[in-house]
């Protein structure tokens, strides 16, 4: 099959018309690779296999008289359904050099109009709540053209809003609608009718007891539950726990059937979701008995079967680039139910390393880096507030979370660093795309040394923030975090994406120092101290902002804005920032055709330290600034539907950014400030200093999570001087002199023009 088309169909309907062409006679897009992988595996000797056919891609469109006469039928019955009822359609088919083309001719004739709307419906309780609601979701006019999916709409509509509101047994084929022939041609009247059950009038029905039973293991309920029930039903609610794991409140806190309340299938829907969002029940089942058929109430029977409580999963990865190897192992413990009311507990020790290869040294006997940490979360689901106990659950479960950990880095013969971090997490829900993360106390307790073999001054000349990493001091903060339209990530469809965080230190402990009448003096080298230890004061805002656009079909664009800025103020005027909260550009998430925490700050070039035994000292230390600004650019489409029993994508990209420090170092000497020209942002070197990567990827989609393949080309690289930043030409033009005349003053590192990235989940 060459080509189908579609003629003199209104313009607002040509996509939809084309979607009734069956898909065995549609061609496959250009950017479709699913042909061309199915003709790979059930092609031999140039001819179509008969038997073992493969199951990746799909078939080439095959011409079938029988389909094109169902689809034209099926495009007719569509104009129809719009308002044409006099459309006729008619099909063409053209076959040259073993191709063919398929031309639906539509003749529409004209659109038929709503005159009037009525309504017959039987039952008044019935009438009354359909009216009160009708304009909230109403879309039948008078003059308005018919539209058979609009009466589709209105009869879902209808029954969504009966089964809100108590209406327990309403079904939908209670609702239908008369269409009515006027004396007016092109017009009709409609009809809407809500006929009762034979059983007689419609009725509300009332939630009476909740019977909430758990089964005893994993493995389902026994038999019969008759003798199991608890008949306790304090609250009008029966608790029975047959696996004697769960306390009644902290599970029941999220039953929404109470007692005296009309039916609203919303709330047994909202039952569902925090049941299973608890994370402790792998099958949740609601089911309803009424015991006197002439009452009005109904009584909920809610079985869940618990998952196992405890976990243990050991991860690893083995990180590599260019001249460097490394391995990182991880031992998560999980325990789901640790004080028996769904509260998570997480213990996790990770341990890595990064080694230099090449030159003929066997892998991991260079080693540069060692990180080790330990850490603990204990997350219960609500908010564990002093005096304060809202409800909550309505849009999402709402969290707090207690959290502990320990990290040890090592730079071999630069740094040893040790931070210990202590907090309270508050997360919930203000709407289903609307979320809120408040942690009202972040404690944080970093202590580190250079190596005796290093010279501050040479240090500081050459890379000076990595002075800060020889330094003792104490974190007290807080940090707000607000996130929209997260629940829509993975959706095709068109929206705004945020994420907005604030991180504020320091102003609790200024406020304490002053009022114990501290004679400090930061701005000349003597901060305020609490407990001995000079403690940090900054605000460090950063913003997420993403437009998807979606394309139609599985094309979508997003457009991406990624800053931030890290300003320290009063107490650490002089220190800074402390390491861990710079920000950084490259990697997987960020400048694609960069390695992770390799650009910048500004048009800093490591080039810069002279000395090749300090050049080595410090390679793989990242390169960090205290502002942000990138930006990404990224096209995603679908190249084949079934590619080893998964979905393949594709993504075509442009990323562009930087990191940039915003206030001057110590000029410890004339190299320092020479550092300041090349880092500190200035708005009119913001295009020179701007890093620039395209690339594209592959998205290996199994339904649960992706695998991803990306890679990065460098376009323009801000750390050389003007004239040479735009490297892309030097990759297809004497790239070899080039890396040559690099390694000879950045040895160890080396240049790369391609970066390849691999990851899970998708990059935003």
């Amino acid at each position: 099959m060459k080509k189908v088309t579609i003629d003199s169909v209104d313009a607002q309907f040509e996509e939809q018309a084309y979607n009734y062409v069956q898909k065995d006679i549609r061609p496959a897009s250009a950017f479709s690779i699913n042909v061309p992988l199915y003709n790979l595996f059930n092609t031999k000797d140039g001819r179509y296999k008969t038997n073992n056919i493969k199951p990746f891609g799909t078939p080439p469109a095959i011409l079938d008289s029988a389909l094109v006469e169902i689809s034209r039928n099926q495009i007719q019955k569509f104009l129809t359904g719009k308002g044409y009822f006099d459309a006729k359609v008619t099909a063409d088919i053209k076959v040259e050099n073993k191709k063919a083309e398929i031309n639906f001719e539509a003749d529409q004739g004209k659109a038929s109009y709503v005159a009037k709307l009525s309504d017959s419906i039987f039952s008044k309780s019935v009438k009354d709540v359909y009216e009160s609601n009708k304009p909230s979701f109403t879309r039948l006019h008078s003059g308005m053209r018919y539209d058979v999916d609009s009466l589709t709409y209105e009869r879902e509509q209808i029954y969504r809003v009966m089964k809100e509101n108590g209406y327990f047994y309403f079904l939908r084929p209670y609702v239908n609608f008369d269409v009515i022939e006027t004396e007016q041609p092109q017009k009709v009247d409609l009809r809407l009718n809500i006929t009762n059950p034979p059983t007689g009038p419609h009725k509300q029905y009332r939630i009476g007891t909740t019977y909430m039973i758990i089964a005893p293991s994993p493995d389902g309920f026994p038999d019969s539950l008759r003798n199991y029930v608890n008949r306790d039903t304090a609250g009008g609610v029966s608790f029975t726990d047959l696996s004697k794991r769960y306390r009644r409140n902290p599970i029941l806190r999220y039953d929404f059937l109470k007692q005296g309340d009309l039916y609203d299938i919303r709330n047994e829907n909202l039952t569902y979701d925090r049941l299973y969002e608890l994370n402790i029940f792998k099958n949740v089942k609601i089911d309803y008995f009424n015991r006197d058929s002439t009452g009005n109430k109904i009584n909920p029977i809610i079985m869940v079967t618990p998952q196992k409580v405890m976990s243990n999963r050991i991860e690893g990865e083995v990180p590599f680039n260019g001249g460097t190897v490394g391995v990182n192992i991880s031992n998560t413990y999980t325990n789901n139910n640790l004080f028996r009311g769904a509260e998570r507990f997480e213990f996790q020790v990770k341990g890595g390393l990064q080694s230099r290869i090449g030159n003929g040294s066997s892998p991991f006997k260079d080693i540069y880096q060692r990180d080790f940490s330990v850490s603990a979360s204990i997350t219960v689901p609500r908010l564990i507030i002093p005096f304060y106990n809202p409800v909550l659950g309505g849009n999402g479960m709402p969290h707090t979370t207690f959290s502990s950990s320990y990290i040890y880095a090592l730079q071999k013969n630069v740094s040893v660093r040790n931070i210990f971090i202590n907090s309270v997490t508050y997360d919930w829900f203000e709407t289903k795309s609307k979320l809120h993360s408040f942690t009202p106390l972040n404690f944080e307790y970093r202590f580190g040394n250079l190596s005796d073999s290093l010279d501050v001054n040479e240090v500081a000349n050459n890379l000076y923030y990595a002075t800060l990493l020889r330094r003792q001091d104490l974190t007290l903060g807080m940090k707000y975090s607000y996130t929209l339209n997260a629940d829509k990530l993975s959706q095709l469809r068109t929206f705004f994406y945020l994420r907005a965080n604030i991180d504020i230190a320091g102003n609790l402990l200024q406020g304490i120092s002053k009022l114990g009448g501290s004679d400090s003096d930061p701005a000349n080298n003597n901060p305020a101290r609490i407990l001995g230890l000079p403690f940090n004061q900054y605000v460090r805002p950063e913003v997420d902002l993403r437009w998807y656009k979606h394309l139609g079909g599985e094309r979508q664009f997003i457009a991406r804005l990624n800053t931030g800025l890290a300003y320290s103020y009063g107490n650490s005027i002089l220190t800074g920032i402390p390491f861990e909260k710079q920000f950084f550009a490259g990697g997987s998430s960020g400048l694609r055709a960069w390695q992770a925490r390799t650009v910048g700050p500004g048009n800093y070039n490591r080039e810069v330290i002279a000395s090749e035994t300090l050049r080595k000292a410090l390679f793989g230390l990242d390169q960090l600034g205290t502002m942000r600004l990138e930006t990404n650019f990224e096209y995603r489409f679908t190249l084949a539907k079934k590619f080893f029993g998964a979905t393949l994508r594709g993504a075509a990209f442009v990323d562009a950014g930087n990191i940039w420090n915003v206030r001057l170092g110590e000029s410890i000497s004339q190299q320092v400030s020479e550092l300041d020209e090349l880092t500190v942002f200035k708005l009119g070197k913001l295009a020179q200093q701007i890093a620039i990567g395209t690339g594209f990827g592959l998205r290996y989609d199994v339904q649960y999570f992706v695998f991803r393949f990306d890679v990065g080309f460098k376009l323009k690289d801000p750390q050389f001087g003007s004239g040479d930043q735009w490297v892309i030409g030097k990759m297809f033009s004497g790239s070899k002199a080039f890396k040559e005349q690099y390694n000879l003053t950045h040895t160890p590192d080396t240049y790369r023009f391609v970066q390849y990235n691999f990851g899970i989940g998708m990059p935003f």
